[in-house]
């Protein structure tokens, strides 16, 4: 019986049995005096398991906070094998890297440091993930952490957020009484879809442009999923709209190899060519982000339709050709 699985049967027989001496202990686990021990000592001290030896009983049991339901402790991730950690662990190095303004560390740590105790290896497991494991966030925007946690906090109780929401595409701020509905994380930022009580209409608001919230008393509104979704994921990128126009591009051989396999959208449709380029036909309901993606490929990528696509981007590349030459 390996160190996990020892764990998991102290664990089990503590609840079965609430308490249970040190010698059936060493009977049934079938170990030495001084691995018991360590392993009690592991659970108190790594696993923050609290087990307390009660003399009046003569017995181990579990010591629960005062007001806590007796079930609510219970040891994370007992049942995973060791590589099922180490994913688990890559996995939180992976959040923590993509947490712009350090939003969710004191949640992440408290669990990295569980994960890590499971592990014969617990001092140099997490530390060598993040050695070997390197994550490059571009154009990130900081969040203030409180404004990310009452954003949380209003999410999960169902209730509704005052804003004062700095809008950078026009330059004005404005007081927002909103009904959270869902966060979304795109493209290294935090926004949040929500329907707006000002406007009365479903908006999106990038929390970095928040400078007030606080959360209300009033019990937030109710929007469907798939409402949302036609709202919100018909386009292309994170600007909303339900009128979607279908863009036709036409990549180059050379980045064709690149582009034939990412995914611009969900319900895109590509198709190699006879030259070996590539045709990629993706739904957007406001041009501007996809008029970024089009003109970083620059002469590698035309656009076939719609017309007033073509324009635009046309339009832009006159720009940029006038003001630098």
């Amino acid at each position: 019986m390996d160190q996990t699985e020892r764990f998991y049967k102290i664990e089990t027989l503590l609840r079965r049995r609430k308490s249970i001496g040190f010698a059936e202990l060493l009977a049934v686990l079938e170990v030495s005096r001084s691995t018991l021990k360590r392993d009690l000592d592991y659970l108190r001290n790594r696993m923050h398991a609290p087990i307390v030896w009660d003399r009046t009983i003569r017995g181990y049991r579990f010591e629960e906070p005062a007001g806590i339901d007796q079930g609510s402790h219970a040891l994370p991730g007992l049942w995973f094998s060791a590589s099922e950690i180490h994913a688990l662990l890559t996995v939180l190095h992976l959040l923590e890297n993509l947490d712009s303004g350090a939003l969710l560390r004191s949640h992440i740590e408290p669990l990295t440091e569980r994960l890590n105790a499971l592990l014969s290896s617990a001092d140099t497991a997490s530390s060598e993930l993040r050695r070997r494991v390197r994550i490059i966030g571009l154009a990130q925007r900081a969040v203030p952490p409180v404004h990310f946690e009452r954003v949380g906090s209003a999410l999960a109780q169902r209730k509704r957020l005052k804003l004062t929401y700095a809008a950078r595409g026009t330059g004005q701020t404005s007081r927002r009484e909103v009904s959270p509905l869902r966060l979304v994380h795109y493209r290294s930022n935090w926004y949040l879809d929500a329907w707006c009580h000002l406007r009365d209409e479903l908006r999106n608001f990038s929390l970095d442009a928040i400078t007030q919230a606080s959360v209300m008393d009033e019990v937030a509104a109710e929007i469907s999923d798939v409402q949302l979704d036609e709202q919100f994921s018909a386009g292309y990128g994170i600007f909303s709209g339900v009128e979607v126009q279908w863009a036709q591009l036409r990549f180059s051989m050379e980045r064709a190899r690149w582009t034939a396999h990412e995914q611009w959208h969900p319900q895109q449709h590509g198709a190699w060519l006879p030259d070996g380029g590539y045709e990629l036909r993706v739904p957007y309901a406001d041009h501007r982000e996809l008029l970024m993606d089009i003109l970083k490929h620059g002469a590698h990528c035309e656009v076939v339709a719609p017309a007033g696509l073509r324009d635009v981007v046309r339009q832009e590349v006159a720009a940029l050709h006038a003001k630098y030459g």
